[in-house]
């Protein structure tokens, strides 16, 4: 992946019909991959300029998925590019924390689309 991906990154990802975003959680360095923790919104877009402007105030976005934990693999999938950063807040990352104390948690290599559903 060529981009330097941050925690706090919303990306910007196209579908058929618009565009969507999701949001870096944060990046676990393993012994033998990453898994990649982002947030998934239920907001659609018509351009990409709309989803940027949409970005400054994030508490307006409804969340499809407050934390998916993804392979590399699976994260590279889909096509994403970095819009802006903007600090994470305790409840953002609140899912991804219940994520880590989980024995059960669990890593997907599915991508990002098909984990929400979308084509």
């Amino acid at each position: 992946m060529s981009q330097n991906f941050q925690p706090g990154d919303f990306l910007v990802f196209q579908l058929e019909a618009g565009f969507a975003l999701l949001r870096l959680l944060d990046i676990d360095t393993g012994h033998d991959d990453r898994t990649w923790h982002v947030a998934a919104y239920r907001d659609f877009f018509a351009d990409v300029e709309t989803a940027e402007t949409a970005t400054g105030d994030p508490t307006r976005l409804a969340l499809s998925d407050p934390h998916i934990a993804l392979t590399t693999r699976a994260f590279e999938s889909t096509q994403v590019a970095r819009l802006v950063n903007v600090p994470l807040t305790e409840a953002e990352i609140a899912p991804l924390n219940r994520w880590r104390s989980d024995p059960d948690r669990e890593v997907s290599d599915r991508s990002v689309r098909l984990m929400l559903g979308l084509r």
